[in-house]
């Protein structure tokens, strides 16, 4: 009787590309959005996620000590006292172990379906329960907001303080941008209305990011596979029904009646606006050269730290983000990529 031959685990891939996205992950959130992203502490989203692979990966026969570590790292991130005020802390702590359990649920029910839609059902089952506890709980919707108002506030209150004494420390800026202190008051108090507008879009976003980056990182460090590891962004693509949800969000902005539920539209359009943005972007990273896009990218990642000029680099992503969507919404419908393998073959 012959022994079945067991599935060997695929090669590893390089780190180069993981890292800088797990260092932009963890950077960006420093930056000027801190006042517009949900989460400015991305570990938060990123460990709970890790020990919910590494136990997925111990049930599928991986290695016991690998899941008791990031169990442990999750459970000293969510212990820790984090600066942001009590509830707002606490709301953040409950969303990342929800979330976490649900795409552990969705690895182990799916095992072999892809990562993008067992990471999407997590998000959902996870923004489904968060309504429910956030309606069912002290103050309601509105208890919710106020917490989520209150450490915006309280994020843009710190950034102004810190440009405060900036100009205290470098009097010529003073002298050369008037009010500057008060300038950039106003611009944090816009991103935080945005941010609060587009929270639960928002969240999913980072979520999302959170759970890919983490899926990514332990297939990088463990042999015991629990699934596809991700494609490259050159081949990124999902279900073409999803633009349903795109054209829902910009129907509900565009019809007059519907202005009561014009929230649910923006944060509809920005969720699915994004993920085609990301499809665009694996359709620009399709026709240009592997070094010349990432290079491209990392040097605006960079400059959106320096001061001042991180503006200017916020304009261009913004610009890119606006041509990728379009490359994104069109893939539905031309599938670029196909077409180009066909007029190569």
């Amino acid at each position: 009787m012959t022994d079945i031959p067991r599935p060997q685990a695929e090669p590893r891939r390089g780190w180069r590309k993981l890292l800088l996205a797990l260092i932009a992950f963890i950077l960006v959130p420093a930056s000027p959005l801190r006042s517009f992203l949900p989460v400015d502490e991305t570990m938060m989203l990123f460990v709970p996620a890790m020990a919910a692979c590494a136990l997925v990966g111990w049930w599928a026969g991986g290695r016991m000590f690998s899941a008791l570590l990031w169990v442990g790292l999750a459970v000293l991130i969510a212990a820790q006292d984090v600066a942001a005020t009590g509830v707002y802390a606490n709301m953040i702590r409950g969303w990342s172990l929800l979330l976490a359990g649900a795409f552990g649920v969705a690895a182990i029910l799916g095992p072999n379906r892809p990562f993008f839609p067992k990471a999407m059902m997590a998000v959902a089952l996870s923004l489904g329960v968060g309504l429910l506890m956030a309606m069912l709980g002290p103050g309601g919707f509105s208890g919710t907001a106020d917490s989520i108002s209150a450490e915006f506030a309280r994020r843009n209150a710190e950034a102004v303080a810190a440009i405060g004494k900036a100009t205290e420390q470098w009097p010529e800026l003073a002298q050369k941008v008037p009010d500057f202190t008060g300038t950039a008051d106003q611009m944090l108090s816009g991103f935080s209305r945005a941010g609060q507008m587009m929270f639960p879009a928002l969240l999913a976003l980072e979520s999302l990011a959170a759970l890919a980056l983490a899926w990514a990182t332990y297939h990088r460090l463990s042999r015991q596979r629990i699934g596809e590891s991700l494609s490259p962004l050159r081949e990124f693509r999902f279900n073409d029904q999803l633009v349903w949800g795109l054209i829902i969000g910009l129907i509900i902005l565009v019809v007059p009646g519907l202005a009561i539920v014009r929230g649910i539209g923006a944060n509809l359009v920005l969720f699915f606006g994004a993920l085609y943005a990301m499809r665009g972007l694996g359709v620009l990273a399709w026709f240009m050269s592997p070094a010349t896009f990432a290079t491209s990218l990392v040097a605006g990642f960079v400059l959106v730290l320096v001061p001042v000029v991180n503006y200017v680099a916020i304009l261009g992503f913004m610009t890119l983000g606006v041509t990728a969507l379009g490359l994104g919404v069109g893939d539905t419908w031309a599938d670029w990529r196909h077409r180009a393998r066909s007029t190569l073959s």
